[in-house]
């Protein structure tokens, strides 16, 4: 067995000698740092590295000579070394090429490449966007395939995730409503008393609680909530390679993951809505209450005066939509989970940022749609 790496120095007229010798292994490693000084009387300026005596080197060793060598050289040393074994002496003069070629600094990027990294984010979109169509053309094509065979839905799945999806999120969602009816009274209140208009606060609560902010909401909540489970769940199966056993045995992923959770997702988001509904007028009316001097029988006498049935079809009509996107995404990206916890990560991100986005969009079209309606 070799001895253990040593460093020695000694001077010789005006030479400062470093003499190494032993094992320069990795185990060897922390020390042999300690022990590479530059002591007080290394007062010349030529510096001698001796490496004849070493029997083992290892990389690590080799590149804490060669930083010693670097160091030396930085303080004005003029360096040479007396190598002993040619392989050891290969080893060096390899650790030291290889310092040589890392980048001192990152590569500077210009207008073209900017370039390219905007048009291959624009060709990634168009790609994500064609997939996702298809996708959703796979969804149409089971639904309709389980519409001919309702015996073959999963009911059970379906029940259970209408308890995930819908029960479990009741908490959340009246909690939310509650207290954005709250903030809209409030503030609705405060900005119409300038003009002597306090009583048409319930007007624009019940309106906007009703049409946009009730519907809205739940969605986004839902996306957060249910769309990235949905991702993860799948993703998961992904990971451990349960959808390609479901496809061994004969079963459709589509039939089995897909499907469930849509149909799912699109009883329970209607019925969160109404409950959403219920809350933000009632956090509405609690304020309103409380600003207006009013007692709950003037508020809802009011309130039904401000409304009709078209305010309350106009939100809960976006729901099932909203719904079906939601899960939508939230499954496709789930089957697009590639084999790391990373990509279950990444694609989780993606499926809620996508849901809200899309969630956005569809109302402001619904938007459009109904005013161009004149409802």
């Amino acid at each position: 067995m070799s001895d253990p790496g040593w460093v020695k120095f000694t001077t010789s007229g005006s030479t400062a000698i470093w003499s190494c010798g032993g094992a320069w292994t990795i185990e060897h490693a922390t020390r042999l740092d300690g022990d590479l000084t530059i002591p007080a009387e290394a007062i010349s300026k030529t510096a001698i590295l001796d490496l004849s005596a070493i029997d083992q080197l290892d990389t690590s060793g080799a590149w804490l000579i060669s930083r010693h060598g670097k160091t030396l050289h930085g303080k004005g040393f003029a360096v040479e070394t007396r190598e002993g074994d040619p392989d050891l002496a290969a080893l060096l003069k390899r650790v030291v090429e290889t310092e040589d070629v890392l980048p001192v600094q990152p590569p500077q990027r210009n207008l073209s490449d900017k370039i390219a990294e905007v048009g291959a984010a624009a060709e990634g979109i168009l790609t994500e966007s064609r997939d996702l169509v298809a996708f959703f053309g796979a969804l149409v094509m089971a639904l309709s395939r389980l519409a001919l065979t309702p015996w073959k839905l999963r009911w059970n799945a379906i029940f259970s995730h209408l308890e995930q999806t819908g029960l479990n999120a009741l908490p959340i969602v009246g909690m939310i409503n509650l207290l954005v009816g709250v903030v809209l009274a409030f503030q609705g209140a405060d900005q119409l008393a300038r003009f002597g208009a306090q009583t048409f606060t319930i007007n624009m609560l019940g309106i906007s609680v009703l049409r946009e902010m009730a519907v809205l909401l739940t969605a986004i909540v839902v996306a957060g909530r249910s769309g990235s489970a949905f991702t993860a769940q799948i993703g998961t199966m992904q990971v451990n390679e349960e959808v390609d056993a479901l496809r061994t045995i004969g079963l459709n992923p589509m039939d089995v993951l897909v499907v469930p959770r849509v149909l799912a997702l699109m009883i329970a988001l209607p019925l969160l809505t109404f409950f959403a509904d219920m809350m933000g007028l009632l956090g509405g009316g609690l304020m309103c209450i409380a600003l207006l001097d009013i007692s709950f029988g003037q508020y809802l006498s009011l309130l039904n005066q401000a409304i009709t049935v078209d305010h309350f079809w106009v939100g809960l009509v976006k729901a099932p939509f909203f719904a079906a996107l939601i899960a939508l995404i939230g499954c496709f990206e789930g089957l697009r989970v590639s084999g790391s916890a990373e990509s279950v990560g990444r694609l989780t991100t993606r499926s809620v940022v996508e849901g809200i986005f899309m969630v956005i969009i569809v109302d402001a079209l619904f938007s459009i749609l109904f005013s161009y309606l004149g409802i």
